[in-house]
């Protein structure tokens, strides 16, 4: 016997009501049935196998790519009353067994890990043993070769089936075009599935293309005409500081966010933006994920994303209250070659990601043979300095060993902290006598370790903070000026970026075994930007249209807001057409229907320009009857 669904949405969410597909899934889900379950960003995917997962006996495992979005999940549950288990990289044999029992006997209801933790035989052995109700795939998309974020390691989630046969399984996704949906269905091996797609149509934004010579004052014009919270989203860590030191200066309260902030800092600042009491959060793609915020007005594309996969979903963080919001990209002529250096001409080959995976076990000094199973901090600049590489080309490289299971790579800021005592006690006690103001603090330290006189002492600044009642802050100051007073050696060193090793370096027999995904891997890179640049260039199809034609929703209704649909018409000239085409040929070749759909253009002016351009033999036809550029 079932518990009351609806009561359970009630008890921990707080809603008196499903929305969209959630209540026929999860009433399909307790038939046992196996689900594709097809939403929107915002349309409630976790409340699909969690409440089914509530209403009965058991454990619910869920498979997620994101360390950051399993962590935060786990979190929310927690603060719900609700048992859940993260299994992420760096937990300890011993611990983990422990963990695994509490799965099997504590009364856990959800039990949360990533694709590569499932492949472990301690993980496959004991979820044999417990009594699971319920498999989710979350981000399902990841395994298709096709998908945005695609990940080998999915491909053997399939080994939950006959693990534990005869349990439902629900795949989860909010960016999957046909191709990938059908991916989806034969990996995962579902049997008799049923697919629930809500569409992907997000009536209350107002997708916009802004093309500006001045973005700079463009942004700021949106921020004074758009009231309510905003997102800016941008590409690197440099950009969301000035961008956010721009709006602040221009009497707009912002603040910025990327993955190399301190996690209390993350927080802080998330906290501020959650409350109201920060406006707008300039951010790179670090930022959104499990961020529950559902009054955000205004989402700002300040850069050309890498597709529309990632596009959607970003821009999906806004208006999920039903209210009308705005999501534009402002982009400048030069912005689209941009776009292509940064995603297109750091693709890294085979041979530069067996040269970067070499390096990466010299960095670290690890033999052949060996496994290094602890998270060990990256300085990714300092990597890319010592050995010449660029470092776009750099972490696509690292990304593709993370992919493939290679290893895991997590953004997470860390910093350690070591210090030795190395003036003689006389010394010591004389500095205490002088310093009257420090000497508690001091004093603090030299009880809570051992041993700090005689040697390097690793030492946890938060903790000493809260017995020593002082800010972490003040605490460095101390120990900056007791070093600059030789009292003591004191190490600070921080990192950003946190490397795990799946396996023993093998060097070339490790890349060896997926070398021809990497082509592979390149060439869905090259699809996704010529469909991105697709849709900025384009001035003719309705912005949402173009969207949801995109992701395989067949529809012909206008949104009659976008400005595409508000431009007042104006006919391209022959000029236009061309210089278009060339830009998409630079990417890849293109079939005159891939063009036709890529530009928004009518088919009669496609073609003759595509007439023109073959007799002034600028483009050619290659055997398989697509256009090139010569």
């Amino acid at each position: 016997m079932h518990k009351d669904t609806t009561g359970i949405l009630k008890q921990f969410w707080g809603y008196d009501d499903f929305r969209g597909s959630q209540k026929k899934i999860i009433d399909t889900v307790l038939l046992g049935q196996d689900i594709l379950a097809l939403m929107p960003t915002g349309g409630g995917k976790s409340i699909c196998y969690q409440v089914p997962a509530l209403a009965k006996d058991g454990l619910c495992i869920v498979v997620s790519p994101l360390v950051s979005l399993i962590q935060d999940q786990v979190s929310q549950l927690k603060k719900k009353g609700i048992k859940a288990i993260a299994l992420t990289g760096g937990i300890p044999p011993s611990e983990l067994s422990d963990l695994l029992d509490n799965c099997v006997y504590g009364n856990y209801k959800f039990l949360y890990l990533s694709p590569e933790r499932l492949q472990q035989s301690i993980v496959q052995e004991r979820i044999q043993q417990m009594n699971v109700n319920l498999l989710a795939v979350d981000e399902a998309h990841c395994i298709s070769q096709w998908g945005n974020d695609f990940r080998p390691a999915y491909l053997e989630c399939s080994i939950l089936k006959e693990l534990v046969p005869e349990t439902p399984m629900i795949a989860l996704t909010a960016t999957a075009t046909p191709p990938v949906v059908a991916d989806i269905v034969e990996n995962l091996e579902l049997e008799n599935v049923k697919i629930f797609k809500d569409s992907f149509s997000r009536s209350n934004i107002e997708f916009r293309v802004k093309h500006s010579k001045d973005k700079l004052q463009q942004l700021k014009k949106y921020m004074e005409r758009t009231s309510g919270s905003a997102i800016v989203y941008v590409r690197s860590r440099k950009t969301s500081i000035s961008l956010a030191n721009f709006l602040i200066k221009n009497g707009i309260s912002a603040s910025f966010f990327h993955g190399g902030i301190p996690k209390s800092d993350k927080e802080d600042k998330l906290n501020l933006w959650l409350n109201g009491k920060v406006r707008v959060m300039v951010a790179t793609n670090a930022f959104g994920m499990g961020v529950d915020k559902a009054d955000v007005r205004l989402v700002i594309h300040y850069q050309i994303p890498d597709s529309l996969e990632s596009y959607f979903q970003e821009a999906g963080r806004a208006g999920r209250d039903g209210r009308p919001s705005t999501a534009v990209i402002i982009t400048s002529n030069e912005d689209g070659d941009k776009a292509k250096q940064q995603f297109l001409s750091t693709l890294p080959d085979v041979a530069f990601v067996k040269q970067v995976y070499s390096k990466l076990n010299n960095y670290f000094q690890i033999s052949y043979g060996e496994l290094v199973s602890e998270p060990l901090s990256f300085k990714f600049n300092e990597f890319c300095k010592r050995y010449g590489f660029n470092p776009n080309m750099a972490f696509n490289a690292i990304r593709i060993l993370d992919q493939n299971s290679v290893l895991l790579l997590a953004e997470n800021f860390k910093e350690k902290n070591t210090l030795r005592f190395v003036a003689s006690k006389t010394e010591i006690f004389k500095y205490l006598d002088k310093n009257r103001t420090t000497a508690p603090m001091i004093q603090t330290i030299l009880r809570t370790y051992g041993g700090i006189t005689d040697h390097q002492t690793i030492i946890n600044l938060y903790m000493l903070s809260k017995k020593t009642g002082t800010a972490e802050a003040n605490l460095k100051q101390l120990l900056q000026r007791l070093a600059k007073d030789r009292i003591v050696e004191y190490v600070n060193n921080t990192s950003d970026l946190e490397i795990t090793f799946l396996v023993p370096r093998e060097d070339d027999h490790t890349i060896n075994l997926f070398a021809n995904k990497i082509k592979d891997f390149n060439q869905v890179k090259q699809n996704n930007m010529a469909a991105m640049l697709g849709y900025v260039s384009n001035k003719r199809i309705c912005r949402s249209l173009y969207l949801l034609n995109y992701f395989g929703e067949k529809t012909s209704e206008k949104c009659g807001r976008c400005d595409i649909c508000t431009k007042k018409k104006v006919v391209a000239s022959p000029h236009d057409l061309e210089n278009r085409v060339m830009e998409l040929l630079e990417i890849r070749p293109h079939t005159s229907r891939q063009l036709e759909k890529a530009m928004g253009a009518k088919e009669k002016e496609l073609l003759k320009t595509l007439e023109h351009l073959l007799e002034d033999e600028r483009i050619s036809l290659n055997f398989k009857n697509e256009y090139i550029k010569k």
